[in-house]
């Protein structure tokens, strides 16, 4: 077996490929958190938010699975929109253990108010492809977690 090299991986293509998916994440969650800045919510808490919304809640396992969010952050993050009145903890009457995280009447009208608007600011992004070069890069990043599952 041949040692990897820094020169090796670059000459390979593999460490421009590397860069330029990091770079493009970087540049979606910059963009994507700028959308957030004239409101109450963190991008965490509005990724939290708009994945309780039109659900009848979540457990924390849920959440975290539908999320990039660790299950120990969650923790401090949904606590911080308690306080805020945005959710609510249920504990299942069938088991005492699991909790769910559901949205107020405060959460669900932020969701109904902020949801929408962040879709039409992405898309904005998003619509600067054409559907075949949108449809090229679902299949690529679709082929990216097909290869690291």
């Amino acid at each position: 077996m041949t040692e990897i090299t820094a020169q090796n991986a670059a000459q390979q293509g593999f460490m421009p490929l590397l860069r330029e998916l990091v770079r493009a994440y970087q540049a979606f969650a910059s963009y994507d958190a700028a959308g957030f800045r004239d409101t109450e919510l963190t991008p965490p808490q509005a990724d939290v938010l708009f994945t309780l919304g039109n659900t009848e809640g979540l457990t924390f396992k849920e959440i975290g699975e539908l999320t990039l969010i660790t299950k120990g952050t969650l923790t401090g993050i949904i606590d911080r929109m308690q306080e805020k009145g945005l959710v609510k903890r249920v504990t299942l009457s069938n088991d005492r253990r699991c909790t769910r995280v559901v949205l107020t009447a405060k959460g669900i009208k932020l969701f109904n108010r902020e949801f929408p608007r962040q879709i039409k600011y992405v898309k904005q992004r998003f619509d600067r492809l054409s559907p075949a070069e949108r449809d090229q890069a679902l299949q690529s990043l679709k082929k990216l977690r097909e290869i690291f599952s």
